[in-house]
């Protein structure tokens, strides 16, 4: 016994591996014959392929926690379409290598909704990856070599989808934005990009080194694009407001010592 444990492991039937005692009595016990076994074992090693494989596109994806979906105020924007955003989470736009671009102010959600399409992907079996636009921009300017340099800039065209967070929070000097045009350059009709932002369209060029650079990116970026505008105030203020208010009113309630 210890030698096949030892060979199913080595063949990389890894579920086979831990559960062969629970299996070979399961067997004896039911009497399956060769077929019923070899169907039992190709379900078990499928399941746990699929785990595996949701587990390790999770890990690669960065999203660590967020605020699910079903979460979201969709009454506390001024301004929000719902429709569109519901669409984008049946993930129709990776499909044809379309773009999304979520424009709004801090605190309206819009990392948020970023993370649960993202998610979804992960779920759906594409490869994902979320990071800041800053992140990206330091990964890509450490690389010490052209020839390591393209090799980054290969790995983040290839990606199932790219999810780009923050980008305008920082102004970009020359170089950043030669980086930043040539990964989205390179996506073009090929690969979705997700980006979330706090500028208009046309404020673009406050935080790129020229209004012509500024506008070849947005081109490749819109062409093929969704544009989800969301308006309002702050929802994190809101929260912050709302919980400051309710420590208060508990510390008002509290008796002192003396007052019992």
């Amino acid at each position: 016994m210890s030698d096949l444990h030892a060979r199913l492991r080595a063949l990389g039937l890894v579920a086979t591996h831990g559960a062969l005692d629970d299996l070979i009595a399961l067997a004896t016990k039911k009497r399956w014959g060769p077929t019923e076994v070899l169907e039992y074992v190709t379900e078990i090693e499928e399941k746990d392929r699929t785990r595996r494989g949701l587990e390790s596109r999770q890990r690669r994806s960065r999203l660590e926690t967020f605020k699910p979906i079903d979460s979201f105020d969709w009454n506390w924007p001024t301004s929000i379409d719902r429709p569109l955003i519901e669409s984008l989470l049946s993930l129709d736009f990776i499909e044809s290598a379309r773009n999304v671009v979520l424009v709004a102010p801090s605190g309206l959600g819009k990392t948020m909704i970023a993370k649960n399409i993202a998610h979804r992907a992960v779920l759906a079996g594409r490869s994902v990856l979320f990071l800041s636009a800053a992140q990206m921009l330091l990964d890509l300017g450490a690389q010490e070599s052209s020839r390591a340099l393209e090799r980054r800039l290969h790995y983040y065209a290839k990606i199932g989808l790219l999810v780009l967070d923050e980008l305008g929070f920082l102004a970009f000097d020359n170089r950043n934005a030669d980086l930043i045009f040539q990964v989205v350059s390179r996506r073009y009709e090929k690969k979705s990009v997700i980006l979330t932002t706090n500028l208009a369209f046309a404020e673009w060029h406050t935080v790129f080194p020229s209004a012509t650079c500024a506008t070849a990116l947005v081109e490749r970026i819109v062409h093929h694009a969704d544009i989800v505008k969301i308006d309002g105030k702050s929802y994190r203020l809101r929260e912050s407001q709302l919980d400051a208010d309710t420590r208060s009113a508990s510390r008002r309630h509290m008796k002192k010592p003396s007052d019992v």
